[in-house]
């Protein structure tokens, strides 16, 4: 019923408010071993929702990190559980098969929206602890927030056609190439985290702004707090997102600012364990 009240509020405050006040949803935020100590918790979240963030999916590197945010707010905080123990993992977890004991607990434990942030390309996504952990994603009806390139997402759907994927950065790709993931896979959407090249002189380009009209409910914001220092980016980058979706028609600006990821994410802590 908490879970219910909170998200008719999102959505009311959402409808209520002027294009510069539109609500966020972060779908690209870490909160690792190395942001604890100089990012307190309460800190943390007290610097989203001063930046108007309503809801975020955040990972750490442990996931440590992640069940501190979200105990000190669970009506703010969707986690995603990384398979890095450490940053030491990032290079390292395609072929480490302890990360298959690392998840499978914590998944038993705990709520999780998705699987991921994870790095991941071309044919190491084959290998067996990532299709053990696309198995995982199956069985616990998860989203994939995959930093990969185009042939890694392409792998990744062809384990399961049904995976749910969301492509952190765009993978990097420019807008045609985007365009072409978009048409080709109706389950995968685009976080915009780190990027800066799809605005200019604070309007989406031409080529990303037919991009978010044409695929207005393919999109999500990120601001990507890969190093503890980026946490003190949520405010600005917040502002300077506003800036840009408002300047889009106000449906593709909400559905990019939040609506997406409400609708993808939401509801998914509330179901059964």
């Amino acid at each position: 019923m908490r879970a219910m009240l909170a998200g008719a509020f999102f959505v009311f405050a959402a409808l209520t408010a002027p294009a510069a006040e539109l609500p966020l949803f972060d779908a690209h935020l870490h909160y690792s071993h190395d942001a604890w100590d100089s990012v307190p918790t309460a800190q943390a979240i007290a610097m989203l929702r001063k930046a108007g963030v309503r809801r975020a999916l955040v990972s750490s590197s442990n996931d440590d990190g992640n069940q501190r945010l979200y105990a000190e707010a669970p009506d703010l905080i969707v986690p995603s559980l990384r398979p890095y123990r450490s940053r030491g993992d990032i290079s390292t977890w395609v072929r480490d098969d302890a990360i298959i004991a690392y998840l499978e607990p914590r998944l038993k434990k705990y709520r999780y929206a998705a699987l991921g942030e994870f790095h991941l390309y071309g044919a190491d996504a084959d290998l067996p602890v990532p299709r053990r952990m696309v198995q995982l994603a199956q069985q616990y009806g998860l989203y994939l927030h995959a930093h990969s390139d185009v042939d890694a997402v392409e792998r990744l759907f062809r384990q399961d056609p049904a995976a749910r994927i969301l492509w952190a950065h765009s993978g990097f790709e420019r807008p045609a190439e985007v365009r072409a993931m978009l048409v080709k896979h109706k389950n995968l959407w685009c976080d915009l985290a780190f990027r800066t090249d799809h605005v200019a002189g604070g309007k989406a380009n031409p080529e990303w702004r037919a991009l978010f009209i044409e695929f207005p409910d393919r999109f999500l914001l990120g601001t990507d707090t890969y190093v503890p220092e980026r946490w003190h980016y949520v405010g600005e980058h917040a502002n300077w997102a506003r800036a840009w979706l408002g300047e889009l028609p106000r449906d593709a600006a909400e559905r990019i600012a939040w609506r997406n990821g409400e609708a993808l994410f939401g509801n998914m802590l509330a179901r059964n364990p």
